[in-house]
């Protein structure tokens, strides 16, 4: 037996879902409020294992200052896009901030191993509105520079120090 809930009055209700096939979509009507709404069945397939989290590399610290407080950001191969915290957000690396010269998306890092085998940090700009630094070189529109540990990333306001390998937050 299955229950489910309606979606406009939360009343519910149940069925036997054990007479319908795998993907079969089902119209309900709710008894209280004559809502009528739709569920699918479930697939019969055996749950998916989880994949093995991807260990970081490398990390971000985000200098402590007016609008917000130090963090760490964990950085892990391929693009890290970096920009402010929004919802919705295509930043994977996404900075807790209320800085307003920081875009959503502000700056990318990639990471990728180079053909012995040691890991390479590329930064370049968004494109953001404020400009992306490395130390006190503003990087160009389609410029890239790469990144050693304890290079110093401006991005409008906030600071941010690069980390290789890979810190935590102490």
């Amino acid at each position: 037996m299955k229950r489910i809930r309606c979606p406009k009055c939360d009343e519910p209700i149940t069925f036997d879902d054990k007479l319908y096939a795998p993907g079969r979509i089902l119209v309900f009507e709710c008894p209280a409020c004559r809502k009528e709404f739709k569920i699918r069945i479930a697939g019969g397939t055996a749950p998916k294992e989880p994949e093995a989290e991807e260990k970081p590399l490398a990390s971000v610290t985000v200098i402590e200052n007016a609008f917000h407080f130090k963090q760490t950001i964990p950085l892990k191969t391929g693009e890290n896009v970096i920009g402010r915290h929004v919802n919705g957000t295509k930043a994977n690396a996404a900075i807790k901030t209320v800085d307003p010269s920081v875009d959503t998306t502000h700056c990318v890092i990639t990471l990728k191993a180079d053909k012995g085998g040691s890991l390479v940090a590329i930064l370049r700009d968004g494109p953001s509105n404020t400009g992306t630094f490395w130390h006190d070189h503003l990087l160009g529109l389609k410029e890239s520079v790469r990144l050693t540990d304890g290079d110093i990333i401006t991005l409008g306001a906030t600071t941010l120090i690069f980390n290789q390998p890979y810190e935590q937050e102490a």
